[in-house]
């Protein structure tokens, strides 16, 4: 059951916790007690469903259980009162149903994660810089102590002192350069932990399925090919691309099969992709397409193409040899330049798409 707070609620309450301000025994304030069932409210929602305590859950969470989003409150309440499950995805289903919401959602977790690897990067940076630093004093270090040791044990005093002090000044020496050692360890171990991270942010980027680049990575290049493309007043125009009755796929011949339809619509789509057309996976069975120096109707025909050589194929499930049949995908493309926000010019393209299902599938339409 969902419960919200309300100005009624709070001044019913400030009413009964009424007390003195300052004295120690004082009953909280309305707003305070409001303010903290709401956090207990949103704590036992996170926790009771295993989800994560990230931004975009939070701000969820927080939007259903103070009554600032009904509608987003009434879904979760219907899922709750049917026994189904609330996880991660079905929340990014939910949210996914409203475009500012799903870019709400993944701007967050992009943001989220920058943060940490430019945390990480940045105490590598450091941890790397001081390793070297020491590197460098401790060799310092243990040169002038070669020297001095090799005065000592060179010289024509003798004594229990001189021994003495010659003994301790090599196991010095020793123990200096042991240190050298182990900090040149470090060093290496520092530049491995930086290439493993290079690494991990090139993961990010890439859907696994396809190999192509995912959301996170498209949004990247859309925004760096808006900016040039403005300044040297050059075409830019973007396509959404989405497969055909896919449910009926993968209610029909399974996930696996799905996934490879998947892959090999990315296959062909992979093909008109190169330094002025950047393809990705923007998540589903759904693929956007960036064209540079096109104008719509050009991006069009590149699509078309690229739609037709998949639709003469015939493809077969390969565990079972049940035939599949034709694989087709829909399109919508818009010009960047015609909207006053690429962001609008994107809604705009997937709007087209939908156009183009509604018109009978497997088709490009433009904007």
């Amino acid at each position: 059951m969902l419960k919200f707070f309300s100005r009624s609620h709070d001044s019913q309450a400030g009413r009964e916790d009424a007390g003195e301000a300052g004295s120690p025994n004082a009953p909280e304030s309305a707003g305070k007690a409001g303010r903290r069932a709401l956090l207990e409210q949103i704590s036992e929602f996170l926790l009771a469903h295993d989800l994560d305590v990230s931004t975009a859950n939070l701000d969820l969470a927080r939007r259903a259980f103070s009554g600032e989003d009904l509608t987003l409150a009434e879904k979760i309440a219907e899922r709750q009162l049917s026994g189904n499950k609330i996880d991660q995805n079905w929340l990014i289903e939910l949210t996914g149903g409203d475009d500012d919401g799903r870019d709400n959602h993944h701007d967050l977790q992009r943001a989220e994660l920058e943060k940490l690897m430019g945390k990480l990067d940045t105490s590598i940076a450091s941890f790397s810089a001081a390793t070297s630093k020491a590197q460098g004093t401790t060799a310092a270090y243990g040169d002038t102590l070669q020297e001095h040791v090799g005065k000592m044990t060179g010289t024509d005093m003798t004594g229990d002192m001189i021994t003495s002090l010659a003994g301790l000044a090599k196991a010095m020496l020793e123990r200096t350069r042991e240190v050298e050692q182990e900090m040149k360890k470090s060093s290496e171990e520092a530049d491995r932990l930086r290439k493993s991270l290079d690494r991990a942010r090139r993961d990010a980027e890439i859907d696994h399925l396809t190999g192509l680049p995912n959301r996170r990575a498209f949004e990247a290049v859309y925004d760096a090919n808006f900016r040039a493309a403005q300044a040297e007043i050059d075409n830019l125009s973007v396509a959404f691309v989405d497969i055909d009755h896919f449910k009926s796929v993968n209610d029909t011949h399974g996930h696996e099969t799905g996934d490879r339809v998947i892959q090999a619509v990315s296959e062909v789509l992979q093909r008109i992709s190169n330094d002025r057309c950047h393809v990705a996976r923007h998540g589903g069975e759904e693929f956007v397409v960036l064209f540079r120096g096109k104008s719509v109707a050009e991006a069009m025909v590149i699509l078309d193409q690229a739609r037709e050589s998949l639709a003469a194929r015939n493809f077969i499930n390969r565990t079972t040899d049940e035939p599949i049949g034709q694989v087709t995908f829909s399109g919508g493309v818009a010009d960047v330049f015609a909207y006053s926000d690429p962001r609008i010019a994107l809604k705009a393209a997937d709007q087209a798409l939908y156009r183009a299902k509604g018109e009978g599938r497997n088709r490009i339409c433009a904007a």
